[in-house]
């Protein structure tokens, strides 16, 4: 819990700061740089399926959309990493799941200030784990393929900030002879460089 406070502190504060300037124009947000691009960050609360245990971590993501025309418009291709390591809920511990992926997704554009999502990432997970072998703590490290299917949605809060909110699955095939499932949900920041106008 202690990490967790510290990442949110953090969090808004560098948000607080990346923004701060903003407040001051005399010309609207809307008018600024017009890029492709969606960033953010934040916290995720996720069952590993290891142990039946619940574990605390952050996520990152970028958007790319390309603004393509009719039905097309909201697709685009997200990249995303979880850092999954805190906060165990069962006393699970030297246990760490760390992932990137990345792939396509689409958002529908047809609210104001509400924007619902779905994507399928692919890409690769690497788990940390201890197992005690012959009364020895050993520390053990795999790499593995993982999809990532998610749907959530996005909220604007302040011209070109958006509050996220997601459910992600994650599947990790034939890991350690079995399918490993985490599952769980994300909720953050994100800061939208395109230009928007109603």
């Amino acid at each position: 819990m202690k990490w967790f406070r510290i990442l949110s502190a953090v969090l808004a504060a560098a948000f607080s700061c990346a923004f701060s300037p903003s407040f001051a124009q005399s010309v609207p947000s809307a008018y600024g740089p017009n890029l492709p691009f969606t960033v953010g960050g934040g916290m995720s609360d996720l069952d590993v399926d290891w142990g039946k245990s619940r574990m605390l971590g952050y996520t990152g993501w970028v958007d790319w959309r390309p603004g393509l025309r009719s039905y097309l418009d909201g697709l685009g291709i997200e990249a995303e990493g979880h850092n999954t390591a805190y906060d165990a809920t069962n006393g699970l511990t030297n246990f760490s799941q760390l992932t990137f992926s990345a792939g396509p997704s689409y958002e529908w554009r047809r609210y104001r200030n509400f924007r619902p999502y779905g994507k399928w990432l692919f890409g690769f997970g690497r788990l940390d784990y201890t197992l005690d072998v012959n009364g020895v703590n050993t520390g053990y490290s795999t790499t593995n393929l993982v999809y990532s299917p998610g749907i959530g949605f996005e909220y604007r809060a302040f011209h070109r900030l958006w509050l996220r909110a997601e459910y992600e699955y994650q599947m990790w095939p034939g890991l350690l002879g079995k399918t490993l499932d985490p599952q769980g949900f994300t909720a953050g920041v994100s800061y939208d460089f395109r230009t928007i106008r109603f």
